[in-house]
């Protein structure tokens, strides 16, 4: 398995290894430094590799903010990985590559390798039409500056120099296999996904009981969740919205996690029914939770659904819009832009959204169109039919 050192990349695949861990596979797992630890917890060996990628903690402005800003920092850390990676493996060929979907050089060296690979996608994936409805217009400004045209280039020539023929888009887009690890109520389109290609297999989080465990304060008649994930935390004007929005609800209680970048002296009065953490165990919040305020990540979102907790999605970049659209599209949250999310609209879509049984009941729904995915067991299973030599394990998820 190869990855990069971000938690919305790392956390949809770890029970899955685990379970491959737990069927007697010997697993490896090339990640940075960071996630070493969380890597070693489920059995597989870590494979360490030096990143230029911003790191967990980083500054969110150190991804910058236009399209190429968000690209170029993947190809040079490619380029520059893959030579660590290929000696780290040399004389210990793996069966088969695993993959998150901003592993370039896990593709190049199951090439190089001659093995099998399957893509572990941690949010949606490309549909039929997708080039022409999506990429073709997001592209088209940046492919006519001289930025633009270095940064294809610079791609074309490095897939080329290790014996790719696929243009970049192709390359970065369309794996040729791939297990889609968020549930299919999260997907647009899914009826124009190539399913020869892609498996949905809904959310392999697992428990996650190790994140550790929170209580529900005694006399708290709602608990609402504000986080905005571990990327795109520094944001103190929204969360100050956030504490004029519910602070004064009576009965409410706010667990508002800021991240690493906001002090709390930033929120400035904040009463004492204001939980204000850097991280939190969100799971077990959610679990308990009336309400989440979420930036509408891939993790998040689905967390939301498995709760059957209503949410209130404040997108912040990336597919997150797109998630927002699909979540409130489903009938289950709000879909505010930021520039929105002032204290008034965040009140009127909690008070909308907690109380309604409609709300309650396509949750419920959701909540089990997820658990007939099959989840973890059937990445395995899927996984396993894909080594060589093996057939597809006989389960009931496998068949389904």
């Amino acid at each position: 398995m190869f990855s990069i050192a971000a938690h919305g990349h790392v956390n949809p695949s770890v029970e899955v290894i685990r379970e491959l861990v737990a069927r007697g596979h010997r697993v490896t797992y090339a990640i940075p430094p960071a996630f070493a630890d969380k890597v070693a917890a489920t059995g597989a060996r870590p494979v360490p590799y030096t990143s230029t990628l911003p790191g967990p903690d980083a500054d969110p402005d150190a991804w910058g903010s236009t399209l190429l800003d968000t690209v170029e920092p993947f190809l040079d850390d490619a380029i520059q990985a893959l030579p660590q990676l290929a000696e780290a493996y040399a004389g210990d060929i793996p069966d088969l590559v695993l993959h998150d979907i901003a592993s370039y050089p896990a593709r190049v060296l199951a090439h190089r390798w001659g093995v099998p690979a399957i893509s572990l996608s941690p949010n949606l994936v490309a549909w039929e039409g997708y080039e022409e409805e999506v990429a073709e217009p997001m592209w088209r400004e940046p492919r006519q500056t001289e930025r633009g045209r270095a940064y294809y280039a610079r791609f074309e020539a490095w897939l080329a120099e290790n014996g790719i023929s696929q243009d970049p888009d192709s390359f970065v887009g369309l794996p040729a296999r791939s297990l889609v690890l968020i549930p299919r109520a999260l997907q647009p389109h899914a009826d124009r996904v190539d399913e020869r290609v892609h498996t949905f297999v809904g959310s392999c989080q697992g428990d996650r009981a190790g994140q550790g465990d929170w209580q529900r304060p005694a006399g708290a008649e709602k608990v609402v969740l504000v986080s905005l994930g571990s990327s795109f935390t520094k944001r103190p004007a929204f969360y100050r919205e956030c504490v004029r929005a519910f602070a004064d609800l009576p009965g409410w209680h706010v667990v508002l996690q800021v991240g690493r970048h906001v002090t709390r002296d930033e929120l400035g009065d904040v009463p004492a029914h204001v939980e204000v953490r850097s991280w939190v165990p969100q799971p077990a919040i959610l679990r308990q939770a009336d309400l989440f305020v979420t930036h509408a990540g891939a993790g998040g979102s689905q967390e939301g659904l498995a709760t059957a907790t209503p949410m209130i999605a404040v997108p912040q970049a990336v597919d997150q819009f797109g998630n927002a659209d699909m979540l409130q599209g489903l009938g289950v949250a709000r879909h505010l832009p930021t520039e929105e999310a002032t204290a008034g609209r965040l009140r009127e879509a909690a008070l909308a959204l907690v109380d309604d049984p409609e709300v309650a009941r396509r949750l419920k729904q959701v909540q089990a169109e997820m658990a007939q995915e099959g989840g973890t067991r059937r990445a395995a299973d899927l996984i396993e039919a894909e080594l060589p030599g093996r057939g597809p394990r006989r389960t009931a998820a496998a068949s389904r």
